[in-house]
C-alpha cells in the first residue's frame, strides 16, 4: 500500500508511548494481546513515534496561505466508499470562529475540562474537543474505549467536567449504566448531540438526569463539520438541528436542486466558508455533491420549520420506498426506542413482492421476555401501517461504525 501513495514518512504510535517506559510497554501489551484493541499490521520503513520526537529533527518554516490543505478528512463510508473532503486552513479556521461565536452564550469556566469520548480523527473530534479544546485551554479527558462503559463510567468519576460532546448511542449506554446514575453532574454546562440523531427519549432521560440539555448540532466532514446548531442556551430539546451557524446558508431541495417550500421534505444543502473544496483526486465525485450555485449536497433529507430550524428525517440512501410511499428510518427508530425495555432498535428496508419494500427492525431488548408481538403492538401506537415493522430480529448489540454509529447498511446486508 504504501508504494501506491506519495507519502514520504509514516509515523505509527502506541497508547503507552508517553507513559513511560515499565507502564507503557504494559499498556501497549495488554491493548494489543490481551483485550485485542489493535488489528495486526504491517508497514516496511514506519518510524516510532517516540523515536521521531526523540530524534534532533531540523525543521524549515513553510509559508502557508488560507486556500493551503489543513488535511484531509475520510468520510465516514456508512453507505459507500469513503472519500477524502480536502479541507484548507481557511475552511477549519472559520469552522472554528462560527463555533466560538455560538459559544459565548454559555457560562463554560476557563480552561474547561472536555470529555473526548470520541476517535480523534473523526471530524467531530478533531474540530469539539481538539481545535475549540486548544483555544479555550481545555483539559480533554481521552477515553481510549467508550464501549467498555463500566471503565468509562469509573473513569468519568474522577472529573468534574464541563463539556460532554457525543453522540445518541453514547448517552443511551451511560443512562443505563446504575453507577453513570450517581454521578454529580454540577459541573456540566454543555452537552454537545451529533454524528447521528439525537432521539427524543434519549435527551429527556439525559436533561432529567444531568440536569443538562442535549444542545443538538449538525455537521459532516465535507463541511468541517459544524453547519447548524440548536442555541447552547436552551434549556428544551427541540428535536431539530438548530439553526445556521454564522455565515452559513441552508437550503432544501428536491432532486432537481430546486428549493422546496417551507415544511417540505427535500436533500440539505449546505453553502458557507466551512464546505471543502472537493474531494482528494475525485473531480466527478465533487462535481456530483455541488450544485452549480455553491451549495454541497449533504445526502440528508429534511425540512425547515418556520422559526427556520432544519429536521433531519434521514438519509436519502436509507430511505425505505413501501408501496409508492417514503420511509425514514430514523422515525421508526425513535418511537420503538421510547419503549422502556428497548435499548436500541435500527430500521431497514428489504424486499417485498408486494409493496416492493417493507420495514426490518432490529432490537436489542433489556427484557429477555419481550417478543415480536410486543414490538410491533408497541409501533402500533405511534405509526401508521405503512411505516410499522414488517419482520422484527432481536440482536444481542447492533453493528456500529468507531464513532457508535449503527451501520444500518451492514444490516441490510445480512
Amino acid at each position: 500500500m504504501r508504494t501506491k501513495v506519495e507519502v514520504e514518512h509514516v509515523v505509527v504510535t502506541s497508547m503507552g508511548d508517553m507513559l513511560g517506559g515499565l507502564k507503557g510497554m504494559i499498556v501497549n501489551f495488554v491493548v494489543r494481546k490481551v483485550k485485542k484493541m489493535v488489528l495486526s499490521f504491517n508497514l516496511p520503513g514506519h518510524e516510532c513515534f517516540k523515536s521521531v520526537i526523540s530524534s534532533n529533527h531540523t525543521f524549515s518554516s513553510t509559508k502557508l496561505g488560507h486556500d493551503d490543505v489543513a488535511f484531509l478528512q475520510y468520510t465516514g463510508g456508512t453507505t459507500g466508499v469513503s472519500k477524502g473532503a480536502t479541507l484548507s486552513n481557511a475552511n477549519v479556521l472559520s469552522n472554528a470562529a462560527q463555533n466560538e461565536e455560538w459559544l459565548n452564550v454559555v457560562d463554560v469556566p476557563d480552561n474547561p475540562t472536555y470529555i473526548c469520548a470520541l476517535p480523534l480523527y473523526h471530524i467531530f473530534a478533531l474540530t469539539v474537543n481538539l481545535i475549540m479544546g486548544m483555544r479555550l485551554g481545555a483539559h480533554n479527558v481521552l477515553i481510549p474505549n467508550p464501549r467498555d462503559i463500566p471503565g468509562f463510567v469509573k473513569e468519568l468519576g474522577k472529573y468534574e467536567y464541563n463539556v460532554f460532546p457525543g453522540l445518541n448511542t453514547l448517552f443511551n449506554a451511560l443512562l443505563n449504566n446504575e453507577d453513570f446514575q450517581n454521578h454529580n453532574f454540577n459541573a456540566l454546562k454543555l452537552t454537545l448531540g451529533g454524528g447521528m440523531a439525537v432521539q427524543q427519549p434519549v435527551a429527556e432521560r439525559w436533561q432529567k438526569l444531568t440536569g443538562c440539555n442535549i444542545s443538538e448540532g449538525y455537521g459532516l466532514s465535507e463541511t468541517s463539520p459544524v453547519a447548524t446548531a440548536n442555541r447552547f442556551d436552551s434549556d428544551k430539546f427541540s428535536g431539530t438541528i438548530g439553526l445556521p451557524l454564522p455565515s452559513t446558508e441552508i437550503s432544501i431541495r428536491d432532486d432537481n436542486s430546486k428549493p422546496v417550500k417551507l415544511g417540505e421534505v427535500g436533500e440539505i444543502c449546505i453553502r458557507g466558508p466551512q464546505v471543502m473544496f472537493g474531494y482528494w483526486n475525485r473531480p466527478e465525485a465533487t462535481a456530483d455533491t455541488m450544485t452549480k450555485d455553491g451549495y454541497f449536497k449533504s445526502g440528508d433529507m429534511g425540512f425547515m420549520n418556520k422559526q427556520g430550524q432544519t429536521k433531519i428525517v434521514d438519509r436519502k440512501k436509507d430511505m425505505i420506498l413501501v408501496s409508492g410511499f417514503n420511509v425514514y428510518p430514523n422515525e421508526i427508530e425513535e418511537v420503538a426506542v421510547g419503549h422502556e425495555h428497548i435499548l436500541e432498535a435500527a430500521a431497514v428496508g428489504i424486499p417485498d413482492d408486494h409493496s416492493g419494500e417493507v420495514v426490518k427492525l432490529f432490537v436489542v431488548k433489556t427484557d429477555p421476555s419481550m417478543t415480536e408481538k410486543d414490538v410491533k403492538n408497541w409501533c402500533k401506537k405511534g405509526l401508521t401501517n405503512y411505516k410499522r415493522p414488517a419482520h422484527v430480529e432481536f440482536r444481542d448489540e447492533l453493528p456500529k461504525t468507531n464513532v457508535g454509529k449503527i451501520l444500518r447498511r451492514e444490516l441490510r446486508d445480512t
